[in-house]
């Protein structure tokens, strides 16, 4: 049970960091400037991205703990 956690947090992680990283992208792509609701719009992808590497971190801590 702990390791499919372990995997499921990796897994949900990593999505969301590369869910972030492909927004921002594709933000900067579309708009051609930077205003005030890009920069919003990056800051909250930002908490998705830091969210995610605590999925990371959880995932490999539960993954150690076996």
């Amino acid at each position: 049970m702990i390791e499919f956690i372990a995997t499921t947090s990796d897994f949900i992680g990593k999505l969301l960091i590369a869910y972030t990283a492909l927004r921002v992208h594709h933000r900067f792509l579309s708009e051609h400037k930077v205003d005030r609701l890009v920069f919003r719009a990056m800051k909250r992808e930002q908490r998705l991205g830091i969210l995610g590497i605590i999925f990371i971190v959880a995932g490999y801590l539960l993954k150690i703990a076996l």
